[in-house]
């Protein structure tokens, strides 16, 4: 099957789970053939189809609880419970269980393809090298989260900048175009839900972010409250890509409260299920970082390390796979992660030429 017949089936099932907004959809279409980096943030269900295949012997690897659709701008910051400024792992959309691999092994395909549109510049071999030390580290040390507090003073500077200024990220919300169409009953009330206070007036406006759930459901209450702004997200959400790629016919399970409550994590308490919504707090400190964003001083090495680090922290969430990971690990030649983002790049390589000519 190639990219386009994939792209039209997997929307086929996406329709089927949740109401799909369709301009939104056409411009992921759009997006898609900018870069590769953007080729691959928009198309997990692809590579959730060719990943066994190419990658047979990792793909077998020891099952987790895992991120999925994970990438170099899958991360982000928010605040914990008790308000301390907290980075790690953004999204957890397409969470399921999947061999520990397939989480190295994209995200060092996003560090391969990152270096390719120089976001990043520093060698790939390097990139993989750090990604999978810290993964290893963080297994053997029992994990950790990256609080941005009196520790990671490096990485607290590569998170904080002019975006994350107030005035900037209200600007950005001020711009988000109203909507045209009625918010279905269920968004509204998860966006109440995670207000401050009942009936709090509110201004609901029609949000466009991400690439791997462009076309989804997106809305944002913004509200004035207590002498300043605050702002609640609902997404929809459905099934991960791999229920569709697997052609299991099963009522679908969604994984996100899981992979959320197991990992080596201080979680975001303004993240929630609601129904089919995925309601969070954004501001200025709560959202994912971009690479264009970050500093131009940074040491890209020991931030691919941390992402590596946090990684296995989701992974901690699979209680008894330490060992068997660890154990597999031992058991794989130099240069193995290096060599399988190698071999997938090239197949994303393959998929957006395709899409260039067929599918846009």
């Amino acid at each position: 099957m190639n990219i386009a017949k994939s792209t039209k089936r997997y929307e086929e099932w996406l329709r089927r789970h949740t109401q799909v907004v369709e301009p939104d959809l056409r411009l992921k279409h759009q997006r898609m053939n900018e870069n590769m980096f953007m080729f691959l943030r928009a198309t997990f269900y692809r590579w959730v189809q060719i990943w066994p295949e190419i990658c047979s012997d990792l793909a077998k690897a020891p099952q987790v609880l895992a991120v999925g659709d994970l990438h170099v701008e899958n991360f982000g910051t928010w605040r914990d419970i008790e308000g301390r400024l907290v980075w790690g792992v953004n999204d957890f959309d397409e969470a399921h269980s999947m061999s520990y691999a397939n989480d190295l092994v994209r995200l060092a395909v996003s560090a391969h393809l990152a270096i390719n549109e120089n976001h990043l510049s520093i060698h790939r071999k390097d990139a993989c090298e750090a990604i999978l030390e810290g993964y290893q580290e963080s297994l053997k040390e029992g994990g950790r989260p990256f609080v941005l507090g009196e520790h990671n003073q490096w990485l607290r500077d590569i998170a904080e900048n002019e975006l994350r200024d107030p005035v900037h990220f209200w600007k950005r919300m001020d711009s988000l175009p109203l909507l045209r169409s009625p918010v279905p009953v269920s968004a509204t009330e998860a966006l109440e839900h995670l207000m401050p206070e009942k009936r709090l007036p509110c201004k609901i406006v029609h949000r466009i972010a991400g690439l791997g759930s462009l076309g989804h459901q997106r809305y944002v209450a913004l509200a004035e409250w207590r002498g300043g702004r605050i702002a609640r997200e609902a997404k929809a959400l459905v099934p991960s890509s791999c229920d569709w790629a697997a052609g299991d016919e099963r009522p679908p399970e969604i994984f996100y409260n899981a992979v959320i409550g197991r990992a080596v994590r201080c979680a975001d308490p303004f993240v929630q299920l609601r129904g089919r919504w995925i309601v969070r707090r954004l501001s200025p400190h709560c959202s994912r970082v971009e690479l264009a964003a970050l500093p131009v001083q940074r040491d890209e090495l020991k931030l691919l390390y941390a992402m590596g680090w946090e990684t296995a922290n989701v992974h901690f969430g699979s209680r008894g796979a330490q060992r068997d990971i660890l154990r597999h690990l031992r058991r794989q030649s130099a240069g193995w992660l290096h060599a399988a983002a190698r071999t997938m790049a090239k197949a994303v390589e393959k998929d957006f030429v395709a899409w260039k000519r067929e599918g846009s």
